[in-house]
């Protein structure tokens, strides 16, 4: 997660962080920390996106609205698009895609590895209530932290961030899930995005669950980092349904580069809070 501008330069602190508005506002969403909410229209940084492969192909300079580029990618199976800053770039990369030669592949039988990683990761939204976006990190590693959510829902869209004094990059991943499916009503069908393997992993293989049955011990002898988040992300997931899938990060994915911002943002707040379990060293299981 980016902390500063390419030459270095620290990112400032976003403007408006401190303003209660009917769009902005503070709420203590965990009970140890205070969580940013917007929850008007915030359209993703990417300001063109090319889709060489959807409903409609070509460049949009919005990603929502009616017959933008959210609405020929959505479900749509195969879907191609890359969000671009520079709309010169984004026709060189449509042409590109446009002009490659659709090479057919022959049909192999998968590996069972192979086949376990993709249900884990190339889940369908078709039949999710709730999609999420989630990204976390920190800057150093421990040290400054801040985690974004976006989170679609019935036409709707709603993004949700903060920060953390002195934390974890993992930890952050993990608090940008449980925050978002805090706010999820029980019993709904939800598909979260992250692009830490960490996470995706941890709740798809079934790590944690094993984690948890052994008494938050990886083995005999290691414990299981992180468990206070660990614990509290398979709570909020038990009233739910919900399906984790890997995105990689830093790849054109708009909503992906939208939650880095967030958290980038976050952390560099003057509100950040303190992350108690990690300074006081109650983050694994003691004998």
């Amino acid at each position: 997660m980016r902390s500063s501008f390419p030459d270095g330069t620290a990112l400032p602190r976003p403007e408006g962080l401190q303003q209660r508005s009917n769009n902005l506002f503070w709420t203590n969403l965990t009970g140890c920390h205070n969580t940013i909410i917007r929850l008007h229209h915030v359209a993703p940084a990417k300001k063109y996106y090319a889709v060489a492969r959807g409903r409609a192909t070509g460049i949009f300079s919005a990603w929502f609205g009616t017959g933008n580029a959210e609405e020929q990618v959505r479900g749509f199976a195969g879907a191609r698009y890359k969000g671009f800053a520079d709309i010169e770039e984004a026709r060189i990369w449509l042409r590109e895609q446009q002009s490659a030669p659709n090479k057919k592949r022959t049909a192999r039988k998968p590996r069972p590895d192979a086949t376990a990683a993709r249900t884990a990761t190339a889940v369908s939204s078709h039949d999710a209530d709730v999609i999420i976006y989630t990204d976390g990190g920190c800057s150093c590693n421990p040290g400054p932290g801040g985690y974004g959510a976006v989170i679609l829902a019935g036409g709707k869209r709603r993004e949700l961030s903060g920060g953390f004094k002195h934390t974890t990059n993992n930890r952050m991943e993990l608090m940008a899930c449980i925050v978002a499916l805090k706010s999820i009503t029980p019993g709904a069908s939800v598909l979260v995005h992250s692009d830490s393997q960490y996470v995706v992993n941890g709740i798809s293989k079934g790590w944690a669950a094993r984690w948890r049955a052994q008494g938050w011990m990886r083995t005999k002898t290691d414990a299981a980092e992180n468990y206070d988040l660990w614990q509290e992300l398979l709570d909020v997931c038990a009233p739910l349904n919900v399906r984790f899938a890997w995105v990689k990060g830093h790849a054109g994915n708009p909503e992906n580069e939208c939650c880095d911002q967030l958290a980038t943002q976050a952390l560099a707040s003057a509100h950040t809070a303190r992350d108690k379990n990690f300074e006081s060293g109650r983050t694994t299981v003691t004998a």
